[in-house]
């Protein structure tokens, strides 16, 4: 007998988990006499820092229940990392709310903050797999556009910016998100920036949906993305947080306390650590380019054309053939990537191409693309 007995599973709402349809070009490319270069997931291989490790460590012996909000420590440590990273002033700790991975986060927000039926999403053409299921959980529409006119007289409850672009890499200039903005706050729209892969610049410089120059010192209706888990290897630690509208953050405030959704007290301290601390970002940072520079170039000289990837973790290539022909192809070299097509409809000829595999598996996918 059927638990969900009258009842459509919630699952239905939602498209097929992208990643179950990479399973056969996986085993092609683990078949490989030299074994598999997966640079499909993105999932950081680096080591953890000492200093995040002994933060983790030296707060574990902490036996009571951890607060929603999150301690002031790491609140105030997010507030001065994103004035030192990214010129961001003027937030106080009422404008930071920490999370349990971005991805939790994302996939919750349309829910959290009360859309539904007959409420509009707005996505990038090419985005993030999870902007679409958050809004399918809520029940809400989707629509995907890159431009507003696309979107024409209508007002969406909500629409996502990513800049960096997962999986693209584009960087949207400061000309096009105050335009956004400015066009938003005449709708009552609530804009959500992504921005997990902002401090991995590397032809174009991104800004922040809450830069100045962007908001004007104003963060009504907006709110700002960051994750952990790229630049400081935390992926494992599903360390997060929001920033931007008070009034947003104290709504999932509100609703997250009633759920239980708190980040752990360790992986609070651990956060507090490494926002507080730039030296092992930026090692991070200098390992990506590295890998970068090498797989750009191997990746051209086997006659691939790159497009966008200005910064982010992600090369975003074609052969201007259908993406599954190319992971095909590159399987049987013992390469595994991501079809485009996984991100909407306008990617079906790009595969996405991590740089987050170890020096020797870069290199050797570097080889083989040259033989």
């Amino acid at each position: 007998m059927s638990v969900l007995r009258g009842r459509a599973p919630v699952s239905r709402r939602l498209p097929d988990f992208p990643w179950d349809t990479l399973l056969d070009a996986k085993e092609r490319a683990a078949a490989h006499p030299g074994g598999i270069v997966d640079l499909s997931v993105g999932t950081p291989v680096d080591p953890v820092d000492p200093l995040i490790r002994d933060a983790l460590s030296a707060a574990s012996d902490f036996p009571g229940y951890p607060t929603t909000i999150g301690t002031p420590e790491v609140r105030r440590a997010a507030i001065d990392a994103l004035q030192r990273r990214f010129g961001i002033d003027g937030l106080d700790l009422s404008m930071i709310l920490p999370v349990i991975g971005t991805k939790e986060a994302i996939a919750g927000l349309p829910s959290t903050l009360g859309l539904g039926v007959g409420d509009q999403v707005v996505i990038p053409e090419v985005a993030y797999p999870t902007y679409e299921v958050g809004a399918l959980l809520a029940g809400a529409d989707v629509l995907r556009a890159d431009s507003l006119t696309q979107i024409g007289p209508a007002a969406p409850a909500m629409i996502y910016l990513n800049s960096p672009s997962n999986p693209t890499g584009k960087v949207l200039p400061v000309e096009h998100l105050r335009k956004v903005v400015s066009w938003a706050r005449e709708r009552g729209t609530v804009v959500v920036s992504d921005e997990c892969y902002l401090g991995l610049a590397w032809d174009d410089e991104p800004v922040s949906i809450l830069d100045p120059r962007v908001a004007d010192g104003d963060n009504t209706g907006l709110l700002a993305v960051h994750s952990l888990s790229k630049t400081s290897n935390l992926a494992s630690y599903r360390a997060g947080f929001l920033a931007g509208d008070p009034a947003l953050i104290g709504e999932l405030l509100a609703v997250r306390k009633h759920a239980g959704m708190i980040v752990p007290f360790p992986i609070q301290a651990a956060m507090a650590a490494a926002l507080g601390d730039d030296g092992h970002a930026s090692i991070q940072r200098e390992r990506y380019r590295r890998r970068r520079e090498i797989l750009r170039d191997a990746v051209i000289g086997a006659g691939f054309r790159i497009d966008e990837s200005a910064a982010g973790l992600y090369l975003w290539v074609t052969r201007d053939e259908p993406c599954r022909e190319t992971v095909a192809w590159l399987s049987d070299r013992g390469i595994l990537a991501a079809p485009g097509d996984f991100y909407g409809p306008r990617g079906v000829r790009h595969v996405r191409m991590a740089l987050t595999a170890t020096d020797e598996r870069i290199a050797q996918a570097a080889s083989r693309l040259a033989s």
